[in-house]
């Protein structure tokens, strides 16, 4: 369980979090709102961490010296758990008895009975060996209305000693009563610049493969590190690129099979589509500019140059079109293989 200081972006977030513990204004509950793997769980870890560190008092008192001596700019920016304490220990374990996580056995439902059970009958009992009893509540839109209306209960009366921390990537989903009691932290996206330095420096992922996964995290760290490591991401790409440098010189009669190439990855369509998508940018961006350094694929330069020569900048735009025309009708749930066939030869004719 990281700290404050191993997260990457989310400044302000970090910011607020700390300041809240610095002046001892704490709020009986959060909702931490952003894009699956964006770091709302690591966020919520260093602040329940921090929270629940056994030299909290020491850490505070040195961030308060440091900012009315003029060290630091904020004095809150010194707020971490020391990682040292038995709290903190137990914490980077996920074992320490009075940060909880609320879990649910029905994958897509947290139902009444899960916040009963494991909030509000515990939640009346004082913590076990720390200040705070925190609760992290991930995936929290899936709560149903009986879930959020047991958990208002709480949060409209909640003990001196606890803290609720809601992570979700749809607060619109949560009833008006529940947002206008809790502070709402909005996730924003990380700079690529930064993704791209913590992936090539703690991962050795290599430059030119550390652009694509950057360039399709679109600001998500968490996102971005699994395409780095993922076997079945390489695959994805590797299929997606084979298939746009061939397509224009297949025949009309092997458009079934080619169809039959991205139907192996309908689960992951919109993935395909957007390995697609930065393809054609990067075509688009070098018939503009001749320059190589913007360019996403790096390592394909001559094909990417290739496929420039051959296509006029209107083609290339019907091409992105089309490719955000068939998302948008694969969502609809219009046939599949109708939409990636009339995809294949809008690119075929372009």
């Amino acid at each position: 369980m990281a700290g404050f200081k191993e997260i990457i972006g989310h400044e302000q977030i970090i910011e607020h979090l700390q300041n809240a513990i610095t002046m001892d204004k704490v709020s009986h509950a959060y909702i931490i709102n952003g894009p699956d793997k964006s770091g709302k769980m690591m966020l919520a870890e260093a602040f329940a961490k921090t929270l629940q560190c056994e030299r909290l008092d020491e850490t505070i008192a040195a961030a308060k010296t440091a900012a009315d001596s003029g060290v630091s700019e904020a004095g809150s920016s010194a707020v971490e758990p020391c990682m040292e304490c038995h709290s903190c220990k137990q914490a980077d374990g996920r074992n320490q008895p009075d940060i909880i996580y609320v879990k649910h056995e029905k994958p897509n439902t947290i139902s009444v009975d899960d916040i009963r059970t494991q909030v509000n009958n515990d939640i009346v009992i004082k913590p076990y060996s720390s200040r705070y009893k925190i609760y992290i509540i991930d995936e929290a839109e899936k709560m149903n209305e009986q879930a959020q209306n047991a958990l208002l209960k709480t949060i409209e009366e909640p003990p001196a000693y606890a803290v609720l921390i809601l992570l979700t990537t749809n607060a619109a989903s949560f009833l008006q009563t529940i947002l206008s009691r809790c502070v709402t932290l909005n996730i924003k996206v990380v700079p690529d610049e930064s993704i791209k330095k913590l992936l090539m420096s703690k991962y050795q992922i290599p430059d030119y493969q550390a652009d694509v996964c950057v360039a399709f995290a679109q600001g998500n760290v968490g996102k971005a590190i699994q395409l780095a490591s993922s076997e079945d991401f390489n695959e994805l790409k590797a299929s997606a690129l084979q298939l746009i440098k061939r397509l224009r010189d297949i025949e009309l009669y092997e458009m079934t099979e080619a169809v039959k190439q991205i139907g192996e990855y309908k689960l992951s369509v919109n993935d395909y589509f957007d390995l697609m998508m930065i393809w054609y940018r990067d075509v688009l961006l070098f018939k503009a500019t001749g320059d190589v350094n913007g360019l996403i694929f790096k390592d394909e330069v001559y094909d990417i140059k290739r496929q420039a020569e051959k296509s006029s900048y209107e083609g290339i735009q019907t091409i992105l079109e089309a490719l955000r025309k068939a998302q948008i009708r694969l969502n609809a749930n219009v046939n599949f293989d109708l939409v990636i066939e009339l995809l294949l030869l809008t690119i075929k004719e372009n």
